[in-house]
């Protein structure tokens, strides 16, 4: 079984995902779920929109669900591909596009991240700011 991510922990990867989103400008939501998907913590920047708090949740639960980024489900769920339709699965909670990852420990998924607010490109750096800090505290 994989560990558990504290909540402390869960609040130093948000805290380091806002920093990047106030460096870039761009306010943020940031999920941080369970290895099944389940909530540990979730934050709202001011100004961050209020439909950024379902798909940021929605991001980390994809990751957890699919054990992938998120961003590696776009090209197979385009029309013809393998995987189309995926995003209508699951209740509709399965995202396409990027800004969920996965947090391993020694390639267990022990957590994940999803982070949404701004265009996709910003939402995968600001939740890759979540995952270096991770990576930091577990190195």
């Amino acid at each position: 079984m994989a560990e558990e991510l504290s909540l402390e922990t869960a609040t130093e990867i948000i805290a380091a995902a806002e920093e990047k989103a106030e460096e870039i400008e761009q306010p943020m939501v940031v999920t941080i779920a369970t290895d099944e998907g389940n909530l540990i913590a979730q934050h709202r920047m001011d100004g961050a929109w209020l439909a950024s708090v379902e798909i940021s949740r929605n991001k980390a639960y994809t990751a957890a669900a699919l054990e992938t980024s998120t961003d590696q489900l776009a090209e197979p769920s385009e029309p013809g591909n393998s995987l189309y339709g995926l995003q209508t699965t699951d209740e509709n909670r399965i995202v396409i596009f990027g800004g969920g990852y996965p947090l391993t420990v020694d390639g267990e998924i022990v957590a994940t991240i999803g982070v949404s607010g701004g265009e996709v490109s910003q939402d995968m750096e600001v939740a890759q700011a979540g995952v270096d800090k991770f990576e930091d505290l577990h190195s």
